[in-house]
């Protein structure tokens, strides 16, 4: 079978283990199909290629069908298949399916096709809650859910990373700097004694690099739960200085760079969504308070994350469809981050060093000069940001919305 078509099918097959155990599944290619065990289900979805067009809607149907058949035979609607056959027009592959990846890769090495154990729909393993449910403890809602982070490598990102992997997400760290990404996913799979973590390289501005982005993840772990596209850049000027090359440099990272992201994960989370309706799905920008009002010669940045927000808004709005959730959160000055507190390039010191505050003689002057103007008297920090995120995916009758977390510095009206 085509990497193509393992990126097709691999989600529409998430979505249906899904759905019918009504708790998190990880999904696995095995590649060719010689020796498949005679648990396996077996389904031909040549039915669903026209040429080179897929019918993502018939492919589910099929899949469906051939379920339910499946479990009509074998009696045992409390378990499940662990291992599938798939043939395509290009060929036939062999997928392992389990609770994380390492049991799924494990099946695969192992041969093991001994049928899923039951979910457990009273537990945060639950994915399709009741309407109205009673919320659980806020960071079990990403408990073994297959997660995404852009720019994860360092600053926010890195702290919302490893949030997720202490919260028991499975977490793909997407960041131009791999080796970043690869030094913290090893750190945090010894921390976690799992695979916790999955570096892989992405540039958010370029179409082809987010495309094989969300490639990978389907070929790897079969789909994805939570995107949080992070990734942003800041080039801040007065708009009578700023070149335009720098001004389009921020606006194709932190505007474009989201619609990109949000069109190649759109098209994934459906087609697991065409298998498993009424499972919600998230897309969260991480916005800024710039989003939420003005910043003095910083427009690109403010422009870009302005912008953002009416593409959270009119995305959540059509893609409500698919059950897929679109929301921002817009945090306040990161003042630990290296964007501020880098010793060389950071903004205290740019800052300083330009006599931007009034009366600063030391970094330690600026910084008290920022904290003043928070309500709360100090920055945001990455636990700050992880609330939201929690409380952004716990709460399901929400879409659309920016979400200040800035000590009181920003409010919404």
């Amino acid at each position: 079978m085509s990497f193509t078509d393992h990126i097709l099918t691999a989600p529409l097959i998430r979505g249906l283990w899904i759905n019918a155990a009504k708790c998190l599944r990880v999904v696995v290619p095995a590649g060719d199909a010689a020796a498949v065990p005679p648990q396996a289900l077996t389904v031909d979805l040549r039915a669903a290629w026209t040429g080179d067009s897929f019918d993502e809607a018939w492919a589910a149907k099929l899949l469906r069908d051939a379920y339910t058949a499946w479990e009509a035979k074998n009696g045992a609607a409390s378990a499940q298949p662990s291992c599938i056959r798939i043939t395509t027009p290009s060929g036939d592959a062999v997928y392992w399916i389990d609770r994380d990846l390492d049991s799924a890769k494990k099946r695969s090495v192992t041969g093991d096709a001994s049928p899923l154990e039951p979910g457990n729909t009273n537990t945060a393993d639950s994915l399709i809650a009741a309407p109205g449910a009673s919320a659980v403890n806020r960071s079990s809602v990403v408990k073994n859910k297959i997660v995404l982070v852009t720019g994860g490598a360092q600053g926010f990102g890195e702290e919302i990373v490893r949030g997720l992997a202490a919260s028991g997400a499975l977490v793909f760290i997407a960041d131009l700097n791999l080796g970043g990404a690869e030094k913290l996913a090893e750190t945090l799979n010894a921390s976690e004694k799992r695979i916790a973590a999955v570096a892989v390289p992405v540039n958010v501005s370029n179409e082809a690099s987010v495309e094989a982005l969300f490639k990978t993840i389907a070929d790897t772990a079969g789909g994805l739960d939570l995107c949080v596209s992070n990734a942003g850049v800041l080039k801040a000027a007065s708009v009578l200085e700023q070149e335009e090359a720098a001004f389009k440099f921020v606006t194709d990272i932190n505007y474009t760079g989201f619609f990109l992201m949000v069109k190649h994960c759109g098209r994934l989370l459906r087609r697991q969504n065409r298998t498993a309706p009424g499972w919600k799905t998230d897309i969260i920008q991480i916005n800024s308070k710039s989003g939420l009002e003005g910043s003095n010669k910083n427009g690109a940045y403010a422009g870009g994350k302005f912008g953002a927000i009416g593409l959270v808004e009119s995305f959540a709005l059509e893609l409500v469809e698919y059950d897929i959730k679109v929301n921002a959160i817009c945090p306040g000055n990161f003042l630990d981050g290296p964007l501020w507190s880098d010793p060389v390039k950071g903004l205290f010191v740019q800052y300083l060093n330009t006599g931007k505050v009034p009366g600063a003689r030391t970094l330690a002057d600026v910084r008290a000069f920022y904290e003043a103007k928070v309500p709360m008297k100090r920055g945001c920090t990455g636990a700050d940001v992880m609330r939201a995120i929690y409380y952004v995916v716990e709460q399901e009758y929400e879409t659309g919305q920016a979400i200040p977390v800035t000590g009181g510095q920003v409010m919404l009206h």
